[in-house]
């Protein structure tokens, strides 16, 4: 159940209310899809930076003592899936730093496509690196700036290039920062007279806080007891949102990128029974991650949906296979068949994506082995030919099935009866008029940020920057 693009990071950030830390401890509950190697919170009382960082969920991270212990009225928190570092409590997030600055922390969901060349240069004046996250490349180019301590952030993060979403927390200042093409979700709430930042809205669902609008594309927002300041001083670039946000990363409650994401992900399952559609008794959907998509591929269709597989919710990070082999174990852990449902039907199963296709073929094996009669797969996005460079944990393309595979190659590995993805042109219709300012490099191989050569060399990929 681990074929999947990993879910990168998920941020938080609160300024000006007494329970800085239990709210950013919620925040953090909310988001934790969006990351489950650690959580980390950073505090500040006013006067000085208090911090907590450990592997594995939040849950197990943060305990009611570990909360009392930090401090303060403003708090930024961070769940992390590691794409660019190890993973391992040294590159746990928010990092925190003091230097000529003052103290400071940072959290951040991206990728700096251009870290290993900073880093390069930042070793040779003398740099001493902590972490192997791109992260700390930004604090060192902060602390080493001879700038007032807001410029100073602004000529770090202006180094930069790829994707980031950023909060930074100071004794008095928290801040966030979206990076010129906004590939990364950022949004800002209100709960009384308390702002709040986070990667998604269901996070503010939570706590019972306001939606107030997306942090804008280049945008550095800036909170105090002055109020909200808000700066851009980063060339305009091209929109790059990306739409894996929509199609499996954000949690369907959520609106990311101004759209529902239920809603979207909906239009996806619609239009993808209208392109692929398949003659069947029901539609069963691959859970949870599929759901969406088939209820709308359901109602398009006029067809049954059905959950004809039973996720287990319960299932921890690892778990003990038995030393005699059970078929299937490892899915079956995950997911059950409804042997009611399924046998003697045809059925079309609904997934968001296929990345090596190793589940997919488990899953259509179990469901023939409760009975179905036929099973076709629809997929709702285009086939995924292209690793991601701007946060997101990818594997190379040569393990990408339909970067390597004809489409008929493929059905025949998974051993689907038929096939079908939803096109590019359907993926984009159905995100809405909109459609010109998502990234979609994965489905295309058309990249809005330059990554260095050497990089896209070892990930057999031929360099292709779109203009």
């Amino acid at each position: 159940m681990n074929d999947k693009f990993r879910e990168e990071c998920g941020v938080f950030g609160i300024f000006g209310h007494p329970e800085a830390a239990n709210l950013t401890y919620l925040g953090l509950y909310a988001l934790q899809h969006r990351g489950q190697e650690s959580a980390g919170i950073s505090t500040s009382d006013g006067h000085r930076l208090s911090a907590h960082r450990a592997m594995g969920y939040v849950a197990d991270a943060f305990d009611e003592a570990t909360l009392k212990r930090l401090m303060g009225t403003s708090a930024i928190g961070h769940v992390r899936y590691s794409t660019a570092g190890e993973s391992g409590l040294k590159n746990a997030q928010p990092i925190q730093i003091e230097c000529a600055h003052g103290e400071v922390a940072v959290g951040h969901n991206g990728n700096l496509v251009n870290a290993d060349e900073l880093r390069d240069s930042l070793v040779k004046q003398g740099s001493i690196f902590q972490t192997t996250s791109d992260t700390e490349v930004l604090l060192h180019l902060y602390a080493r700036s001879k700038a007032a301590p807001d410029q100073a952030l602004v000529e770090a993060i202006s180094q930069a290039q790829g994707a980031f979403s950023l909060v930074w927390l100071t004794k008095d200042r928290l801040i966030a920062v979206r990076d010129p093409h906004g590939f990364r979700p950022l949004t800002l709430g209100r709960l009384g007279d308390a702002y709040i930042v986070c990667s998604e809205t269901c996070a503010l669902d939570l706590i019972d806080a306001t939606w107030v609008r997306d942090i804008e594309p280049g945008e550095v927002l800036i909170v105090s007891a002055d109020g909200v300041q808000s700066i851009k001083p980063f060339a305009e670039a091209k929109r790059a949102h990306c739409i894996f946000e929509h199609v499996y990363f954000s949690r369907p409650d959520s609106y990311v990128f101004g759209q529902s994401v239920n809603e979207v992900r909906t239009a996806f399952g619609r239009r993808l029974a209208e392109e692929q559609p398949a003659d069947v008794d029901v539609v069963v959907p691959i859970p949870d991650s599929g759901m969406c998509a088939a209820m709308g591929y359901a109602a398009a269709a006029g067809l049954p949906l059905q959950m004809g597989l039973i996720r287990n919710h319960y299932v921890g990070r690892t778990f003990i296979e038995p030393e005699q082999s059970i078929r299937h174990f490892g899915v079956r852990v995950k997911l059950n068949p409804v042997k009611s449902i399924l046998a003697g039907k045809r059925v079309v199963l609904v997934d968001d994506s296929i990345v090596r296709g190793t589940t997919s073929r488990k899953i259509i094996k179990m469901v023939r082995a409760a009975g179905a009669t036929e099973v076709h797969l629809r997929i709702s996005c285009p086939p995924t030919i292209s690793p991601c460079f701007y946060g997101v944990d990818t594997p190379q393309r040569s393990q990408l099935i339909a970067a390597t595979h004809s489409l008929e190659e493929v059905r025949k590995y998974i051993g689907a009866d038929s096939l079908g993805y939803l096109s590019l042109d359907g993926l984009l219709t159905a995100v809405g008029p909109e459609r010109s300012s998502y990234c979609t490099s994965c489905y295309t191989g058309d990249y809005p940020v330059a990554f260095p050569r050497n990089e896209a060399a070892y990930l057999q990929l031929a360099l292709k920057v779109a203009k």
